[in-house]
This record gives C-alpha cells, sequence and structure tokens, in this order.
C-alpha cells in the first residue's frame, strides 16, 4: 500500500490540482431570477415581455418586468451598471455611437410602424406640410419621441417652427380627435384602440410615406412595411386606401456580462415568441441578425445561425447547463488523466522491483570479495554480512505478482552463500 500511495498519491494529488483549477474556469450556475426593461403597460413591448415570462417559467427561470417610459429608458437602465436591468427591448434607431460598449442584442424581433395621424380635410400629407403646426410627439423616454424628432428634424421641423407637445398614447389620440393638436406620432407593433379609433375620424388621415426609400436613405435602421385597405377592419374598409410606413425593428438588448446560458435561452425564448407570422412579416422574419443598433452576442450569433445545440434540444435548461459544464471540466481531466494513468504502472513496477534489485548490488560485491578472500576471518565476516542481507530480505514486502522475482532474490542470496562455503 505504501508503494502504491507513493506513486498514485502524487497522480491523484494532480489530477485533484487539475480540478480546481479547470473549475475556475467554468461559468457558476445562472441565476434563476433576470430583471427585463419592457416599456408602458398595454403596449407591445409588455405584451412581448408576458410572453417571455410564460416561456421561460417552464425553465425555472422568473422574470421581473420592469415598467418604464418607453425604449430610450430601457436603454438607460440597461446600461446603468445600478440600474438592476439585464434585459431589455428598445427600439431601432435609439442606440448611437456614444452607446456603452456593455451593451449587445440578442436579436431584432419584430418591426414597429410610425403612426403618423395628421387632422385636416386633405386625404394626403407630408411631414414636411406639418410646420407650424402642433405635434404630439410622445412623453420623454419614448421610442415615438426618438422616432418623432428623427423624422420631424429630417424635414427641417423642430420647436422653433413647430409646436411640440410631449403626450402620447390615448392622450394624444383624445388630443388629435377634440382638434387641441394637428398631428400626433406613434410608434407601435399592435396599434391601441385609441390609435385605430383615429381612422374612424373624418377629419384625420393616416399618413402614407410615398417618399419611404428616401427615408430609409437617411435613416438606414428603418424598413417599409404595408398596411393593406381594409386590413384594419373589412366592414369599415379602414384604412380606405393601401398606406406605407416606416417602422424601426424593436430588438432585445442584453448587457454583455449576462450569463452565457441565459442568453441562449433568451435567444430561444424569442425565437418561440416571435418566430411566426406577424402583422408585419411573414413566418421566419424574425428573429434576425439585421436591424440592429448593437453588435449581436456571440452566443445568440451561434443560435440565429445554427439554432439550439444537441444538449438543449433535447434536455431540459438546467440539466443541459450541469452536463455542458461537465464537459468542460473532463476534457482538460481527461487530458492530464490519460497521460498520468499511463505512466503510473510504470512508475508502480520500477517503484516495487527497485525494493528488490538494489540488493544484487551487494550480492555482486560480496561475490566478488569471495573470490578474494584467503583466510577464513574474512569469509566468515562475508557469511554475516550475507545473514544480514538474509534477515532484511525476509522484511521485504511486495505484491505477489513480485513474489517470484523476491525468491529468485532469495535463491541467488544462497547461490552467492555456497560459492562463498
Amino acid at each position: 500500500m505504501r508503494d502504491f500511495l507513493k506513486v498514485y498519491g502524487p497522480i491523484v494529488l494532480l489530477i485533484v490540482a487539475g480540478f480546481v483549477l479547470t473549475f475556475r474556469f467554468v461559468q457558476p450556475l445562472p441565476p434563476s431570477t433576470i430583471r427585463m426593461a419592457a416599456g408602458a403597460a398595454g403596449g407591445a413591448y409588455a405584451a412581448a415581455a408576458q410572453r417571455y415570462r410564460e416561456i421561460l417559467a417552464r425553465d425555472g427561470i422568473t422574470l421581473e418586468i420592469v415598467e418604464t417610459k418607453g425604449a430610450v429608458e430601457n436603454l438607460k437602465l440597461l446600461a446603468a451598471k445600478d440600474g438592476g436591468i439585464d434585459v431589455a427591448l428598445v427600439q431601432g434607431g435609439i442606440g448611437t455611437a456614444e452607446a456603452p460598449e456593455a451593451i449587445v442584442s440578442v436579436a431584432s424581433i419584430f418591426f414597429e410602424p410610425i403612426w403618423v395621424f395628421v387632422r385636416g380635410q386633405r386625404p394626403t400629407w407630408r411631414v414636411a406640410e406639418l410646420v407650424g403646426r402642433r405635434i404630439a410627439i410622445g412623453p420623454e423616454g419614448s421610442g415615438t419621441r426618438t422616432a418623432a424628432l428623427q423624422l420631424l428634424a429630417a424635414n427641417a421641423i423642430d420647436s422653433r417652427n413647430a409646436d411640440l407637445r410631449e403626450i402620447g398614447g390615448a392622450d394624444a389620440a383624445a388630443a388629435l380627435r377634440e382638434g387641441s393638436i394637428d398631428a400626433a406620432f406613434f410608434v407601435s407593433a399592435k396599434p391601441s384602440e385609441a390609435m385605430l379609433s383615429l381612422l374612424r375620424v373624418p377629419n384625420v388621415a393616416l399618413l402614407n410615406f410615398e417618399r419611404a426609400e428616401a427615408y430609409r436613405e437617411h435613416f438606414p435602421f428603418l424598413s417599409s412595411v404595408s398596411v393593406a385597405a381594409g386590413s384594419i377592419s373589412l366592414r369599415e374598409d379602414l384604412p380606405r386606401r393601401d398606406v406605407t410606413l416606416l417602422a424601426p425593428a424593436a430588438a432585445m438588448l442584453v448587457r454583455d456580462d449576462l450569463h452565457s446560458a441565459l442568453v441562449r435561452l433568451l435567444s430561444s425564448t424569442v425565437a418561440e415568441a416571435h418566430g411566426g407570422r406577424q402583422k408585419f412579416s411573414p413566418p421566419g422574419a424574425f428573429p434576425s441578425a439585421r436591424h440592429l443598433d448593437f453588435p449581436l452576442h456571440d452566443v445568440a450569433k451561434r443560435y440565429l445561425e445554427s439554432g439550439p445545440s444537441f444538449l438543449y434540444r433535447y434536455l431540459p435548461f438546467i440539466v443541459a447547463i450541469w452536463i455542458e459544464r461537465l464537459f468542460i471540466l473532463i476534457v482538460p481531466l481527461l487530458t492530464l488523466l490519460l497521460p498520468l494513468l499511463r505512466i503510473g504502472p510504470p512508475i508502480y513496477e520500477w517503484q516495487v522491483k527497485r525494493k528488490i534489485y538494489r540488493w544484487y548490488k551487494q550480492l555482486r560485491r560480496i561475490e566478488a570479495d569471495a573470490s578474494a578472500a584467503t583466510d577464513g576471518e574474512a569469509r566468515a565476516k562475508l557469511a554475516r554480512e550475507l545473514d544480514d542481507i538474509d534477515a532484511r530480505i525476509r522484511q521485504v514486502s511486495v505484491p505477489l505478482s513480485h513474489m517470484g522475482s523476491l525468491y529468485h532474490l532469495r535463491l541467488h542470496l544462497q547461490f552467492v552463500r555456497n560459492e562463498l562455503l
């Protein structure tokens, strides 16, 4: 046992040290709770967040939904280290060159058309004709406000030549019906009843972006989508003509330090939630690696290109994580373990045989001295040495597999004794 421990004890210690070193590079288990900034209640972001919550709950992940004023506030909360937000839904075009590098994209998830309703007797309007008008551009912190200011600025309209009012949603729709404002901007993938009611107001028109391609030249993050005549209500024939709208794409953003397993799970979540047919896009258009203001997370990129890995496709989320962690630990350990176990048996063999072969050096010396001994006293001294060696050999303990070598040693000792006598 002592010989065994001398050889395999250091090997076990090396393997344990390799395990500890490898474990330091293995990510801890992902947290069971994440927080998402999801905009105002009743909007498309809030509806999407509720869907995500249901999907994530199946894998034991709790999604806490944080209500905000809109996409701009979502981005600010996500960018702040102390914002307490892990995930945010953000409108395309919100990100800028000064945006924090710590933010990355999971995917773009759906189009959010820009709806511009204008009060007046004319059936067609252009944004440039809103100069001098009272315009609802959405509240501070909303994506609507950002999009409205961008489009108005492209048409040389700002607070100096128009009355820009920071109201949105139902308030803006009510103000437009009452006539206290002349135009209202909305950004929504899911038009509210308040918005759709404006289509029934006789002197309110939905602006048609006839120069959509020109806007896309100025704002590459925009796409053009169509609202077919009668698609909102066939009975009422709403809208009464085909309308082209400009649409940024909403994206799911995360901090780059979010656990990679959660990024993978969020990728599969948006694929389940948005992979089918949507109101303004065909099946399979989303989730997408296009229409993004922020770089795509590496894990999300692999998911969008190749889909879920074998483990995550067929196993529960937590089981797949444990197996993945086990692989990370086993591969380097096997790299260390196999060579060590291969050299272990030869070292052990040498360690045992060394206990036997070390006596042959003394036997060879005694044999040589016996040949040169000329008197009885010298031979008697050599005989005593042989007796001492014999006594010590009898104390040697070796495994049964090496007992033959030990008995050979004792036979050879007797052979030298016979020559001496």
